[in-house]
């Protein structure tokens, strides 16, 4: 399994506070190390390869995973506690998914 992380880079050159979340998160818990790839969608660059990630995959929102799995075909996760519990195996609160979901306030759209 291959798993790449995209996250973004704002227009005035700084890092996108969702992402730098999702980040801090994977760091903290040791899952920085399932990760093979760390890819920057570049908002001042449209040709950076997370924005062509972004819309090769017809994704919207940062950050987001890539999922590649032999003989299967490939996964988007926008939400990182559904990629947590899908991907890594590692138990998430519903309630905690679901507030993930809906909250707006933390969305970095591309």
């Amino acid at each position: 399994m291959k798993i790449t992380f995209v996250k973004k880079i704002l227009a005035d050159g700084s890092p996108c506070p969702k992402c730098n979340d999702v980040q801090q998160k994977l760091e903290s818990s040791g899952q920085i190390d399932r990760i093979d790839e760390t890819l920057i969608a570049d908002e001042r660059d449209p040709e950076s390869v997370g924005m062509q990630l972004a819309a090769q995959y017809e994704v919207n929102r940062a950050p987001f995973f890539i999922v590649e799995r032999e003989g299967q075909d490939t996964e988007i996760f926008t939400v990182y506690l559904k990629f947590v519990k899908d991907v890594l195996d590692q138990k998430t609160e519903e309630a905690d998914e679901l507030s993930e979901i809906m909250s707006n306030e933390d969305l970095d759209f591309l």
